[in-house]
C-alpha cells in the first residue's frame, strides 16, 4: 500500500503547517501508546494543549495590546476633534505627529494585533485540518485501514463500487480516483469518514470481506471511541440513531457536545477584554456582534459535524480561558505607569537615533548646498526683483510645513539647505 500524501491538505500556506502540526500529532499519539493508550480523542486533548501552550506568548502580546489600546482611545479621540475638519498639510502632518506620539506612548502600533492573528489564524486552520483527517498524518492510525483497504482493491470493479459508496453516503471525499495509482490514499479517506450506517453499507457492498471489515471497525472504534462517544460520528448522527435503539444516555452525551461548545467559547469571549463599542467605532461594533454570532454558528455547526472536531472546539475553548484567567491576573498587577515611563523611555532612544543619523547627513547636505550656493547666486543675478520675493516667499511657506515633519524626511533634509543658502546669501 502507498504512502498516504494526497490525502493530507495541500494548500500553499496552510498544508506545510499541517504536514507540520500532524507530524506532532503522530508522536503525541505514539507516546499515548507506549503509555498504554491508544485514543484519538485525548491526543486531540493533548495536542491542543500542546500548540495553545506554545501560542500563549502571541496571546499575551494581543491581550496586551487590547488593554492598551482601550486606555488610549480617548487620547486618539481628542486628537481626531482637535483637527477635525483640517485638510491642510500642515494640520495634517501635527495630526499624524501626535497620533505617533500617543502610540509610542503606549508601546503599541496600529498593526500590532492583526499581526498576531495573522501569525495564529494560520496555525488554528491547519489544526483543523488534522483533526477532520487524522489517518493521513497519524501512521499508526492510517496502519489500521492496510487490511481492508488490500481486500477492498483486490476485488474486481472496486473502484465502481466505491464511487457509488461516495454518492451514496455523501461521503466528504474530494476528487477521489479510485482507479489510479493513489486509490488507497482516497479509500481511506472514504473510510475514515464513515459513520456506523456507513460501515454497514459497507458490509452490504463487500460481503466476502465482512470478517475483515468487523475486525478493522472493532480496532477502529477502540481508538475513536471517548466517553463513550465515536468522535467519527456526528452528534445529529448519534441522536438519530440513539433514539431508534432507546439509548437516552448516548443522546444526552451527543447534546452536551455542542452545547459545550457553545458554552465554553461564550466564557472565553467573556473573560477577554473588550473594547468599547460606542460612538462611532465601526469596526468595534462589528467585533461586538461576531462575538455574538461566533457561539451560536458553533452550536449550530458543531450537531453536524464529526464529534472529534466538537472535543476539539471544546478543548480549544478551555484552553484560552485558563490562559485569559491567568493574563487577566497579571494584567490586573500590571504597573501602567512604569510601563508607560519604559515606553516613552523607549521612544526617547529612537528620536536619538534619528537625530544621530540625521547628524551623518548633514556634512554631507552642507557639502552639496555650498556648491549649489554658486550657482544660486549667479541665478539671483539675473531674474528679477519680483521671481526673487515669489521664491522667497514659497521658501518660507515650505519652511514653516517642514517644522513638524520627520527630521529624517527629504522636506527636512531640503530644509536644511535652504537654510544654510540663506546664511551663506548673508
Amino acid at each position: 500500500m502507498t504512502d498516504i500524501i494526497l490525502t493530507q491538505y495541500e494548500g500553499a500556506i496552510l498544508g506545510p503547517i499541517a504536514k507540520l502540526l500532524g507530524w506532532i500529532m503522530n508522536g503525541v499519539y505514539l507516546f499515548l501508546s507506549k503509555m498504554g493508550i491508544e485514543n484519538i480523542g485525548l491526543s486531540i486533548i493533548v495536542l491542543t494543549i500542546l500548540i495553545y501552550t506554545c501560542m500563549l506568548p502571541l496571546t499575551f502580546k494581543q491581550q496586551k495590546f487590547s488593554i492598551m489600546s482601550k486606555m488610549m482611545n480617548p487620547e486618539l479621540e481628542v486628537i481626531k476633534k482637535k483637527y477635525q475638519g483640517k485638510t491642510d498639510q500642515e494640520s495634517q502632518l501635527k495630526m499624524t505627529e501626535e497620533t505617533q506620539m500617543v502610540y509610542g506612548k503606549y508601546g503599541v502600533s496600529p498593526a500590532g494585533s492583526c499581526l498576531q492573528l495573522l501569525i495564529q489564524m494560520p496555525i488554528l486552520f491547519a489544526l483543523y485540518r488534522v483533526f477532520y483527517n487524522v489517518p493521513a498524518y497519524v501512521t499508526s492510525v492510517k496502519n489500521v485501514f492496510t487490511p481492508l483497504v488490500d481486500g477492498i482493491m483486490a476485488t474486481p470493479g472496486y473502484a465502481a463500487t466505491m464511487d457509488s459508496l461516495v454518492e451514496t453516503l455523501k461521503l466528504m471525499v474530494k476528487n477521489a480516483d479510485f482507479s489510479g495509482s493513489n486509490a488507497a490514499n482516497y479509500i481511506i479517506d472514504a473510510l475514515y469518514s464513515m459513520n456506523v450506517a456507513g460501515w454497514d453499507t459497507l458490509r452490504e457492498s463487500f460481503p466476502t470481506l465482512t470478517s475483515t471489515i468487523g475486525s478493522v471497525q472493532e480496532e477502529l472504534n477502540h481508538l475513536n471511541y471517548f466517553l463513550g462517544l465515536n468522535i467519527s460520528n456526528s452528534p445529529l448522527h448519534i441522536i438519530t440513531t440513539s433514539f431508534k435503539a432507546g439509548s437516552y444516555l448516548m443522546i444526552l452525551g451527543a447534546i452536551l457536545i455542542p452545547l459545550f461548545s457553545y458554552l465554553t467559547q461564550v466564557l472565553n469571549i467573556k473573560l477577554m477584554p473588550q473594547q468599547d463599542a460606542g460612538g462611532n467605532d465601526q469596526m468595534a461594533q462589528q467585533m461586538k456582534t461576531m462575538n455574538k454570532t461566533m457561539p451560536l454558528f458553533s452550536l449550530v455547526f458543531c450537531f453536524t459535524v464529526p464529534v472529534g472536531l466538537g472535543i476539539y472546539w471544546i478543548a480549544s475553548a478551555l484552553v484560552r480561558c485558563v490562559q485569559q484567567i491567568v493574563i487577566n491576573k497579571y494584567l490586573e498587577k500590571m504597573d501602567v505607569d512604569a510601563v508607560l515611563e519604559k515606553n516613552m523611555e523607549k521612544a526617547e532612544r529612537k528620536v536619538e537615533k534619528r537625530r544621530e543619523k540625521m547628524g551623518v547627513y548633514q556634512s554631507q547636505i552642507y557639502n552639496a548646498a555650498s556648491m549649489s550656493t554658486k550657482r544660486e547666486t549667479n541665478l539671483n543675478n539675473s531674474i528679477s526683483s519680483e521671481e526673487k520675493n515669489r521664491r522667497v516667499q514659497k521658501a518660507y511657506e515650505t519652511a514653516q510645513i517642514a517644522k513638524n515633519v520627520n527630521p529624517n524626511s527629504l522636506t527636512a533634509k531640503a530644509n536644511l539647505v535652504k537654510e544654510f543658502n540663506e546664511k551663506n546669501n548673508k
